[in-house]
């Protein structure tokens, strides 16, 4: 299982999230700041588990450009 984490509240909203993983990553455009699609909050933190092993790929380099390391990516 892959889990992907974003702590939102220190979004910066630089856009690299979404450019590499379109398919975790979107834009809120209210605040400007970074979504994880189908994740769930808990304390500030929003995490996403999949079974797709080609997310480690693909959200690793988003947590990679992400200037303020605000995405972490594991495989449980």
């Amino acid at each position: 299982m892959i889990i992907i984490t974003l702590h939102r509240e220190h979004c910066i909203g630089c856009n690299y999230c979404m450019e590499v993983a379109p398919s975790y990553f979107d834009m809120d455009e209210e605040d400007g700041k970074s979504i994880l699609l189908h994740s769930e909050e808990k304390s500030g933190f929003h995490s996403h588990k999949t079974h797709d092993d080609s997310a480690f790929d693909e959200c690793n380099y988003a947590a990679e450009s992400c200037p303020v390391d605000i995405i972490s990516v594991r495989e449980n």
